[in-house]
């Protein structure tokens, strides 16, 4: 009953971590790291030791290793994310860029990292499936977030370290105007944005029907994952020739953190899958 009861709650406080760290950082913005840090790191202890108790532990099991592994590979970002509830919204120009410059280029850096262990956990799906006789879909998504890693880590560079550059090189020579070359490479950065989200929702697309066939997820939860996907997949395709249209719908899809979100969930419901095949 008490096991039942940790594993419920640790459930709940996964599922509502990303809602109150974006709630947080678009609603109170930005704070100091005295404040935010030292609550990140108890956010951190809290998040494995809830993972741990819904399923995490099947680790200790020869059979349940490898998605056990690449469930909390998916898990990790969010928690590395969590972080920016103290960071706030983006700096909307380059004295505020600057003046945050350390936090944001700490704030790539995380992103970057999140992305690698994305990857890791769509490798680690894309073996537990093979071993059920999945092949298709499961190749697709590994396949597509293979593509989209090296361009999000590009992305993630330029907004992180060269556009930070960039603005204290601008603050220092007293420059107010931008050069006439960013705004195309702005442009050109804004089209590697979108390529990348795109095949990253895509492969959450393909991974999410894989785990459905494969009865790693319920038929409800599988389809309910590959149509919100398959939604933003829409909306960041069309934001491409119809930008002014879609401005605000494009903008909340291919935030950084917000492609990770439904892998974050996978990670979570699969999780709680092996959890529960442990205690029944």
């Amino acid at each position: 009953m008490k096991s039942n009861l940790t594993k419920k709650f640790s459930y709940i406080y996964l599922v509502l971590v990303p809602f109150i760290a974006a709630g947080l950082g678009f609603w109170i913005g930005h704070v100091s790291y005295k404040w935010y840090l030292p609550i990140w790191l108890m956010n951190v202890f809290i998040m494995f030791l809830a993972s741990w108790s819904l399923g995490l532990n099947t680790i200790q099991l020869i059979k349940d290793q490898t998605a056990a592994k690449a469930a909390f590979f998916l898990i990790i970002p969010w928690i590395l994310i969590s972080m920016f509830a103290g960071l706030g919204p983006p700096p909307q120009t380059p004295t505020e860029w600057t003046d945050t410059a350390k936090e944001q280029q700490v704030l790539y850096f995380m992103l970057v990292v999140a992305g690698v262990f994305l990857a890791l956990g769509f490798a680690g799906l894309r073996e537990r499936i093979k071993k059920e006789g999945e092949n298709f879909y499961s190749i697709l998504g590994l396949a597509a977030i293979l593509l989209s890693m090296p361009l999000f880590i590009l992305n993630m560079l330029f907004w992180g370290f060269y556009l930070t550059e960039l603005f204290r090189v601008q603050a220092s020579e007293s420059q107010h105007a931008l050069p006439v070359w960013f705004l195309p490479i702005k442009q050109l950065f804004g089209s590697i944005s979108a390529i990348e989200v795109a095949l990253t929702y895509f492969a959450t697309i393909a991974i999410s029907i894989a785990l459905q066939k494969t009865f790693w997820l319920s038929k409800v939860t599988g389809y309910f994952f590959a149509f919100f996907s398959s939604l933003a997949l829409i909306i960041i395709l069309l934001s491409l020739f119809f930008p002014e249209t879609l401005k605000t719908p494009g903008f909340v899809v291919s935030i950084p953190a917000f492609p990770f979100l439904i892998p974050y969930f996978i990670g979570v419901n699969l999780l709680r899958k092996l959890g529960d095949q442990k205690t029944g």
